[in-house]
């Protein structure tokens, strides 16, 4: 390794010392050692301008050293060193009988859900007790009549009304509000297929005895389904 320049820039005079020297450090000093010891000369000699440019400069002399060594392709003391110190650790082993890859991180196991499933019950046929039997009984007396004594176009309201009428008294029976609503659905369904095969057989042309139009005779098996449902299904 060079021996430095003189910090005024000129060629190292006899008995002056040379950027190292000034630093109070030696030539294979590491980068962090050049730090420190820099910081600490310039404590030590305190707001002096000329001690402190004397000391910055030898700090830039260093610096220039080094580049120069690495331009010119060699390896400083200290970097060499701090390779052999390297090499000097022991190797981590990995532990015999175990893979050298990282394991991944094992997830949680997961509760299964467990899936209560029950056959649907067939319905039990019981006639309805106290309210729930004359609940049905009069609201359909009602829209029977309404159905029959008033224009054709009333024939879906009556029948939602029933369609209500019966919710109304399953859930109280089954205690259940989606059975309820399901059997009125299917019990509404097939009142009107009823109805609508009823109105395609009869003759047009027959009197019926009632000004009836079309909408009301297909409604009316729906209505009495409907109330006999909601009597009977328990």
């Amino acid at each position: 390794m060079t021996q430095g320049t003189d910090p005024t820039g000129g060629p190292a005079q006899p008995g002056s010392l040379n950027p190292y020297e000034r630093l109070g450090i030696s030539p294979d000093a590491s980068f962090d050692d050049v730090q420190a010891a820099k910081q600490a000369r310039l404590a030590e000699v305190g707001e002096d301008p000329m001690l402190r440019a004397r000391i910055e400069a030898a700090y830039d002399a260093v610096l220039m050293d080094r580049l120069k060594e690495r331009q010119q392709g060699k390896v400083s003391t200290a970097a060499l060193n701090a390779s052999q110190r390297e090499a000097a650790k022991p190797a981590a082993k990995p532990a015999a009988g175990k893979p050298a890859l990282p394991s991944m991180p094992s997830l949680p196991a997961l509760p299964r859900p467990a899936l209560n499933l029950t056959a649907p019950a067939l319905p039990r046929f019981a006639l309805a007790e106290g309210r729930e039997r004359w609940f049905p009984i009069a609201g359909g007396a009602v829209l029977l009549g309404i159905l029959l004594l008033t224009p054709a176009a009333n024939a879906e309201l009556v029948l939602a009304f029933a369609t209500v009428l019966t919710v109304v008294n399953l859930q109280r029976r089954l205690g259940r509000l989606l059975p309820a609503v399901g059997w009125s659905v299917l019990l509404l369904s097939a009142g009107l297929l009823l109805g609508g095969l009823l109105v395609s057989a009869i003759d047009p042309s027959l009197p019926l005895g009632l000004p009836l139009a079309p909408p009301q005779v297909q409604s009316l098996p729906a209505l009495v389904l409907l109330v006999l449902g909601a009597l009977l299904i328990a």
